[in-house]
């Protein structure tokens, strides 16, 4: 699935691109060869805390890229462009690919894109649990995430598409609700707005006011500021 890494500015990296091919790629070097600098870039588009030690000495933001074909699997592909559609972060020019990025600046600024539009980390995370998964020491093992379970178990049985169509069900049952408190309080503001005429009107009444009265109290003022 990944198909193109980019990393600047990263550590001892200067400006690295790498393109994998299908199937299995192997990235073989002695010791400090920066074999796992890449793994941490990588983990910073998993949502790994970012330092600011990461960016490169001499530099201002360190820039972290990758391209992803999305899967060859239904289920998780539709899983993922359901994501991306329901956060407007699909690329109709090229539905069948994303692109994650994270910029790390020494002023301690973090930028997470997909698809050229900022997220949240949150975000980033959440999209690339679903394209990675390190495998080894690393704490992102996602049968070690508890939060991953119970998505592993409904894959397994088959349920995502009934899933969705819960979820769906559940954000129909949050929009009937809103719209319900709305016209209550829309009808509590009709309601106070009656009041307030009718207690208007009533002092209207109560002054017993008669045509020409305006004229009258003003040839009064006048007269009486004449004397």
């Amino acid at each position: 699935m990944l198909n193109e890494l980019r990393i600047r500015n990263f550590a001892i990296i200067d400006q690295l691109h790498l393109t994998f091919g299908p199937g299995l790629n192997i990235l073989t070097g002695e010791t400090g060869a920066g074999k796992s600098i890449i793994i941490d870039a990588v983990g910073l588009l998993l949502g790994e805390r970012a330092s600011t030690e990461a960016v490169r000495a001499g530099s201002e933001v360190a820039e972290i890229e990758a391209s992803f074909r999305l899967p060859d699997d239904p289920e998780l592909t539709e899983q993922l462009r359901h994501l991306l559609d329901e956060q407007g972060l699909d690329d109709p020019d090229s539905p069948d690919w994303v692109v994650l990025s994270r910029e790390v600046r020494l002023n301690g600024r973090n930028i997470c894109r997909i698809n050229g539009r900022s997220v949240s980390l949150q975000t980033l995370s959440e999209l690339a649990d679903l394209l990675v998964d390190v495998h080894g020491q690393g704490e992102h093992l996602n049968l070690l995430k508890p939060k991953t379970h119970v998505q592993l178990i409904d894959r397994y049985a088959g349920l995502l598409p009934l899933r969705r169509e819960v979820a769906q069900q559940v954000s129909n049952l949050r929009h009937v609700r809103s719209e319900l408190q709305r016209l209550r309080q829309d009808a509590r503001t009709l309601a106070q707005r009656v009041d307030l005429l009718s207690f208007q009107a009533g002092e209207i009444a109560a002054a017993n006011l008669r045509r020409g009265e305006e004229q009258e109290l003003e040839s009064e003022r006048d007269r009486k500021s004449v004397v």
